[in-house]
């Protein structure tokens, strides 16, 4: 047996996305850092071993789409697969690859892969010094020693050695006063999962079941238990056994019983399903997993302990550092040993359906408290393991979620050692300095902006060659939508009240807003009468419906008809519109109440930054769909996309649409000018374009590139009388760009200039910084 003993500053322990994320994060300020990972591939339970789909936020809600290092990888597997995202058990070596080679081309990274973490060494006020961590392969055990460790390895193995505090089980729920607690405290856990794929063969193949595994013979257990296949082709999340087993000790017990039931539930599918088995009838079985998908284990205590409470805070928290906004998905005990698999999945995913409703949460913000250990005075954490109840666990156990946890742990980390600050007073010491640099790397935090000093950007008065203007969209428009229009027509009648995000300028030069127009259908043979509302929201998630405040009201009149265009003349001036509202751009909401016998139809693309919500009751709204716009109309046109925009601080739409984007009726090239009073000496200039926000990551199909992303553009300075190019870009697909120019460059002028898009009409930029060299 070898023994080796290795140096580093930041120690990651576990490979999946909060670990991967967190290891890039503090490597890239400069740390020497090691990633250590159990498994012969990165990934954790998004791994080819495991293949559960990453998810967050923008699953629920629209424009919440997780950004950073999590956001630039899904981006670049979307790019390079093949494969399209079905459910669990797609995932191929395309995204193991995509992670191995961000993290080999990260300097300052060392990883170690197939190595387990099996004891630690403490120091005598029990800071972290090393981790003891043993290689099979290779026969060899290394001592690694660090300054900051974070733990991301899931069952909170680091914390658990080190003497942190820990949890495992439910809480009660006077304990926290949370209503998605059971009335009583117990050791139950959310269980494990593996999954299966399967190949269409096209032909007529058999299944045996073996006779050591689980027969299903009746219809209700999938079809009234939230256990719908919900295609033939694999998957299935609801695949899962905890209880009565413990998901750490007894985890091969579990993976046993696993397998039993797995290879049953194909079984029931190919040869007894009275709907599927006809179809699954050239369905042959190609994979099944042997590594189980575990959803909670130890939960790490932290200076900060999420409940469910602070889901639906309407406060930040001052050390925001991440964000939510899955539900709160807690699976039911026992998985499939259950009566039922989860509560929204046994009501069939109806949205205005309570447990639907209670569950829907977020977009929330994470603490960075709630990532650092108690009495470990050098030790953080990232992912399922974090400081939260098992109700607060529910929502941000999500691997989008947890990946950016992760970033937010690896900066916190890197920040720590950089800056000589104890990890414990990092949140209260310098929370502006992590937060900024998650901004400056493409993080998003719904209650922090970008003001970094360091940036040239921030100083600059900003011009464009053009903007375009929004008029609204009707259901024959035509637009770039990133490749996903409204694929699905269902019912549009207005069952419960709905509301439309409209951006209105509010700048020096904007125009008021006279008229709003409406494409509603009615098939009745009398006149309908609706009430409508235009409110004011604070940001694109604003599902307030009860207390916001209301800009005008009014009842519109729907004569018989197909898809006629109502409009309502609101005469809003400017004063109303800003409403002390700063920037050039808001939000406004239009409400219509509901009437089952209208049909509010839905518009041919979804217009950037513009997208509709629905009642659920309790007061409040949800995403409609999958992210649309609904049909409507704006005059005068407004100017919602102008060049300021780019230095909001914010990359999406939020509270404006925090996008420049210019007019689509004007051909290439397009530019955005930087300019000064004094010239500036740039070294680097980081960018932003639009893209890749909108819906979830399985919305988008193999080989995609988002139209709206700027594919051909560069970088230019003001040079005498002219311009002068310093750098070009050909070919380009990825949403955010960093460039060290070839040598610094001094100039009072810089121009982005825009040569062509992967598709859309408009260059849209979402910011510009610069930064000396």
């Amino acid at each position: 047996m070898r023994t080796r003993v290795e140096h580093a500053q930041v120690v990651v322990c576990g490979g999946g996305l909060a670990g991967v994320s967190a290891a890039v994060a503090a490597a890239r300020l400069g740390l020497e850092t090691v990633l250590i990972q159990d498994r012969p591939v990165l990934g954790g339970n998004s791994s080819s071993e495991v293949r559960v789909v990453p998810r967050g936020a923008a699953n629920y809600h629209a424009y919440a789409r997780e950004t950073g290092i999590i956001g630039d990888l899904l981006e670049r597997e979307r790019l390079l697969n093949h494969e399209e995202i079905f459910e669990n058990g797609f995932t191929n070596s395309v995204w193991d690859l995509t992670l191995y080679d961000l993290v080999e081309r990260t300097p300052h990274l060392t990883l170690h892969l197939n190595t387990i973490v099996r004891d630690v060494v403490l120091e005598d006020d029990k800071r972290l010094s090393a981790v003891r961590t043993y290689t099979p392969s290779a026969e060899t055990e290394t001592q690694i020693h660090g300054e900051v460790f974070v733990d991301c390895t899931g069952d909170g193995v680091v914390a658990a050695l080190a003497g942190a505090p820990w949890r495992m089980g439910t809480e009660g729920r006077a304990e926290f006063d949370e209503p998605h607690a059971p009335p009583e405290a117990s050791d139950d856990v959310m269980g494990n999962s593996i999954h299966i794929k399967t190949k269409d063969v096209g032909r007529p193949v058999d299944f045996e079941l073996p006779d050591w595994a689980v027969s299903y013979e009746d219809a209700a257990f999938f079809y009234r238990g939230g256990r719908r296949p919900s295609t033939l082709k694999g998957g299935y999340w609801w695949i899962e056994i905890g209880v009565p087993w413990h998901t750490i000790d007894d985890a091969e017990t579990i993976r046993h019983e696993l397998t039993r039931h797995a290879l049953g539930v194909w079984d029931w599918i190919k040869n007894k399903d009275p709907y599927l088995k006809d179809r699954a009838a050239t369905y042959a079985l190609d994979w099944i997993g042997q590594v189980p998908g575990k959803r909670e284990s130890r939960r790490i205590m932290g200076q900060h302990l999420l409940t469910e409470a602070d889901l639906f805070r309407s406060e930040p928290f001052e050390d925001e550092i991440a964000y939510g906004g899955w539900n709160i998905d807690l699976h039911t005990p026992g998985g499939l040993l259950a009566e039922t698999s989860e509560p929204t999945a046994a009501e069939g995913h109806v949205s205005t359906a309570p447990a639907a409703v209670a569950a829907y949460v977020g977009p929330f913000g994470v603490p960075l408290r709630s990532l650092v250990a108690l009495e470990v005075p050098n030790l953080l954490m990232a992912g399922r393991n974090v400081s939260a109840t098992h109700v607060a666990l529910g929502s941000v156990r999500v691997q989008a979620t947890t990946a950016i946890m992760g970033q937010a742990a690896g900066t916190a980390a890197g920040i720590a050692v950089r800056d000589h600050v104890p990890v414990h007073e990092v949140a209260t010491r310098a929370i502006g300095t992590v937060q900024q640099q998650l901004l400056r790397d493409g993080a998003f935090l719904p209650s922090v902006v970008g003001h970094d000093p360091d940036d040239l950007a921030r100083d600059a008065r900003v011009r464009a060659s053009s903007s375009a203007l929004g008029h609204g969209a009707g259901p024959h428009t035509v637009g770039a939508t990133g490749g996903l229009g409204n694929y699905s027509k269902p019912d549009d009648a207005l069952h419960e009240r709905r509301g439309q995000w409209i951006a209105v300028g509010i700048g020096a030069d904007a125009p008021g807003l006279q008229q709003v127009s409406v494409c509603l259908s009615n098939p009745t043979d009398s006149e309908r009468t609706i009430g409508a509302h235009l409110v004011a929201v604070d940001h694109i998630w604003d599902y307030r419906i009860d207390d916001l405040p209301s800009l005008a009201t009014t009842q519109l009149v729907v004569r018989p008809g197909e898809r006629t265009w109502v409009t309502w003349d609101v005469d809003l001036d400017l004063e109303a519109l800003r409403a002390g509202e700063s920037g050039d751009v808001r939000y406004l909401r239009l409400d219509l109440d509901a009437d089952p016998e209208v049909t509010w139809h839905r518009a041919g693309t979804v217009v950037p930054g513009s997208v509709s919500a629905v009642r659920i009751g309790s007061g409040r709204m949800r995403r409609y769909l999958d992210a649309i716009t609904l049909s409507h109309r704006v005059n005068p046109a407004q100017p919602a996309w102008p060049a300021s925009e780019v230095l909001t601080g914010v990359t999406r739409p939020h509270r404006s649409t925090n996008v420049w984007r210019s007019d689509p009726a004007q051909p290439f090239d397009q530019w955005l000018e930087l300019s000064w009073d004094d010239a500036r000496t740039i070294g680097r200039v980081e960018l932003t374009f639009a893209g890749s926000v909108l819906r979830e990551y399985d919305r988008y199909p193999p080989g995609f590139r988002d139209p709206q992303c700027v594919r051909d553009y560069s970088i230019e300075i003001a040079d005498g009388e002219g311009w002068r190019r310093v750098l070009t870009v050909t070919d380009n697909a990825a949403r955010r760009r960093q460039h060290d120019l070839s040598g610094p460059v001094t100039s009072d002028r810089l121009r982005l200039v825009v040569h062509a898009t992967n598709g859309d009409p408009a260059a849209a930029v979402a910011e510009i910084r610069c930064y000396a060299p």
